[in-house]
């Protein structure tokens, strides 16, 4: 049996020993080539304007929405809704837990990754062969009033400010889902009435100095396993997007949030839009703060695209299947940049 690490959060594993431990260091085939990656701003990803999304000229913006979840899966939003007072609330709360003496961080430790509320650390302790450079705060946030009591009552300002802000979040992800929705063609309701009574949960990422980022990654490449991910971060770069076989860093851009398209509508929408790979990566001068918000079906809803998208032309791409089963086969995949989806074609068996 391997020694048990005396320190179970990056953070404070590093801030002891100033080096990036083995258990970080991934094989020489499998780290990040930072120098081959695309930085020009002409190369990011599309940022749409959502102050018309209901206002006269809602169809042009939801074109655009359609546009971006067709060929990038990626799209930035600005003038979004969320108050910046709210915005900035949650990246400085979210800095104050981090900086939290460690007996206090670590009341809400856990490595089993069942737990609805949770402070952790790599992406599944459990069963990962490399960890990442993250520290995590995994918090369930709907209903709100099902697990706020739950959440962590240090700092002081802490549920109140993140409970505003998830709330702010899902309402967003609701009218985005709606203009995903009609840009199919759709009721503008039917993505949302598909999954069901829905779910919500949020990563409070916390990425310290690496002093070899070029040796690991923060995340290493994925797609997101639920519908639609809201994206919060702060001033620092490290979110990567896969576009033509090339990664292209998709830089902050101050008061706009990075949108990106799950797994889930990659089915609901019988492929027509695009789960896409991420990653990130890391630097050996700042911290960085994300928040990302995730939003999802319910457990039990069961994910089929509707008929109007499946027909001569466009065949039913995957199987139908609960959330609940989908999940579970990804977390038993865990992050890899092979699609989880696949397993779900109509030819294929889950394992």
């Amino acid at each position: 049996m391997a020694p048990a690490i005396a320190k179970p959060l990056l953070s404070d594993l590093v801030a002891q020993s100033g080096q990036v431990p083995s258990s970080h260091i991934r094989p020489v085939g499998d780290r990040p080539d930072l120098d081959n990656v695309d930085h020009e701003s002409g190369a990011g990803i599309p940022l749409i304007d959502l102050e018309q999304l209901d206002g006269p000229d809602r169809h042009k913006v939801v074109e655009a929405i359609g546009s971006a979840c067709e060929t990038d899966g990626f799209f930035m939003v600005k003038n979004h809704g969320i108050p910046k007072e709210v915005v900035e609330g949650m990246l400085i709360v979210a800095r104050e837990f981090f900086h939290m003496p460690e007996s206090e961080r670590l009341k809400c430790y856990s490595d089993d990754p069942k737990k609805a509320i949770r402070l952790s650390t790599s992406f599944n302790v459990r069963t990962e062969k490399v960890s990442n450079w993250r520290d995590f705060l995994r918090l369930h946030c709907f209903p709100l009033e099902s697990f706020i009591d739950q959440w962590p009552s240090n700092p002081p300002s802490f549920r109140e400010v993140v409970g505003t802000y998830s709330t702010e979040a899902r309402k967003l992800a609701l009218r985005l889902l709606e203009a995903i929705s009609e840009s199919l063609g759709l009721e503008k309701g039917h993505m949302v009435s598909a999954m069901g009574r829905q779910a919500q949960h949020m990563a409070v990422n916390y990425y310290p100095p690496c002093p070899q980022p070029e040796l690991t990654y923060g995340l290493p490449g994925h797609k997101d396993p639920n519908a639609i991910t809201l994206l919060l971060q702060d001033g620092v770069s490290g979110l990567q997007v896969q576009r033509n076989g090339r990664w292209v860093a998709v830089n902050p851009v101050p008061d706009a949030l990075v949108i990106n398209i799950g797994d889930q509508v990659q089915a609901l929408s019988n492929d027509r839009y695009k789960s896409v790979l991420h990653r990130v990566i890391v630097n050996s001068e700042s911290e960085r703060i994300s928040v990302p918000t995730f939003y999802c079906p319910s457990p039990d809803a069961v994910i089929a695209p509707a008929n109007a998208l499946v027909d001569d032309d466009h065949s039913l791409a995957y199987r139908p299947f609960t959330y609940q089963a989908y999940y579970d086969a990804f977390w038993n995949m865990g992050l890899e940049s092979a699609s989880c989806l696949d397993r779900f074609r109509p030819n294929k068996q889950v394992d």
